[in-house]
């Protein structure tokens, strides 16, 4: 249990930094005179480093190990995090959160690859589904946690918890975390380069197919994450302590799919779940299409079914493709990371340049996603 913890707080590093900070935004655009749209692209460049910043860890972990990778990457992310917190504008805001996406990534992409290096297939995915648990505490907690320390000491006190938690990082990694990367998979990554690596895995169709499940999938939540504040506060008229509970009751949803998910994983393969999940999640985007205009007493529980579709998908879409080659396990996690935040910082900045103050371009980003990850199992990443 104590490692599962690890690796759970290791996957949740990401996601306490995006929802820590969330409550924040309306703060923060009054404080530089700025628009909530600008404010927004602190969430599309941090996207734009996790994308980036896992192209690059995911070989290096491979290279020189596990531990080392997550350790290089809290150097970066605490730096970045005091840099933040200094900010004296905007533009100086947006350039830090990329440097901290770029640190907290390396904990993330590492912690899949950890999970390969000691799971198969069946097992990966249930590990996965597992670790939803423990992530689902961010999304729970973190928002009202944010909002709270942002009234009592301002929204810059957020960046220097930040640098708390990079340091706590650090320390469990390196007190608690034995290293797990195979002697094979350090020869295979020494024997050939990263960008022939990369060739190499992208020539297989059944990899692009769950990497564009997962990113494609992942793509709604990281749509919802960047529409939230403005459209939840400023639109919809919540309050901030108001906000911190909407967004746990998706986190909810989420959560609880997932453990529908490791439920079926003992009578199912993670492909045939993924096979009806990615049909049903298509169903419940061009649904939520429809309901568009609806009052929020129809509209929110739809959004609440397509948002929960990452549950029963998410985790059998990464065992899946690190089950494609289990000894580039790092090279493929960092692959999975670079498609799912890069796909991310897309529909956040789409759905930005979109906003027109309803919920249109929140439900247009969702529906067509699952489309998209529907699309990309059946065509590609299915068992033939």
């Amino acid at each position: 249990m104590g490692e599962i913890l690890l690796l759970g707080s290791l996957t949740a590093f990401g996601a306490v930094t995006i929802d820590l900070y969330l409550p924040t935004l309306p703060a923060i655009a009054r404080d530089y005179g700025t628009s909530a749209a600008a404010v927004q692209l602190t969430l599309s460049t941090f996207f734009v480093g996790m994308a980036l910043g896992q192209l690059f860890f995911g070989p290096l972990s491979d290279r020189i190990g596990r531990r080392p990778t997550i350790l290089i990457g809290c150097i970066v992310y605490v730096a970045a995090s005091l840099f933040c917190a200094l900010a004296p504008n905007i533009e100086a805001l947006v350039a830090g959160r990329f440097f901290q996406a770029l640190g907290c990534c390396a904990a993330m992409v590492t912690c899949r690859a950890i999970v390969r290096d000691r799971y198969d297939h069946r097992d990966s995915a249930r590990i996965f589904s597992l670790l939803m648990l423990v992530l689902a505490i961010a999304p729970l907690l973190a928002p009202s946690i944010g909002g709270w320390i942002a009234i009592a000491a301002g929204w810059h006190a957020v960046f220097y918890v930040f640098v708390g938690v990079g340091l706590a990082i650090a320390a469990a990694v390196g007190l608690r975390l034995e290293e797990s990367r195979s002697i094979a998979t350090a020869q295979a990554a020494r024997g050939q380069d990263v960008l022939s690596g990369y060739a190499r895995l992208l020539g297989q169709r059944r990899l692009i197919g769950y990497l564009l499940v997962g990113a494609a999938n992942g793509a709604t939540l990281f749509s919802y994450i960047a529409a939230s504040p403005d459209l939840v506060i400023n639109v919809w008229g919540f309050s901030e302590g108001q906000f911190g509970l909407v967004f746990a009751a998706i986190a909810v949803g989420i959560v609880g799919s997932s453990q529908v998910n490791r439920a079926l994983l003992k009578r199912r393969s993670p492909d045939t779940i993924l096979a009806w999940a990615t049909l049903g999640a298509a169903v419940a985007g061009a649904a939520l299409w429809l309901v568009v205009d609806a009052p929020l007493v129809i509209f929110l529980p739809v959004l609440f079914v397509a948002l929960s579709s990452n549950g029963l998908i998410a985790a059998n879409a990464s065992a899946g493709a690190l089950n494609v080659d289990p000894l580039r396990a790092g090279a493929i996690s960092g692959l999975m990371g670079g498609v799912n935040f890069g796909i991310g910082a897309l529909a956040s900045a789409l759905g930005a340049a979109m906003h027109d103050g309803t919920a249109r371009p929140l439900a247009l980003n969702v529906a067509v996603a699952l489309l998209v990850a529907a699309v990309a199992y059946h065509g590609l990443a299915k068992p033939r």
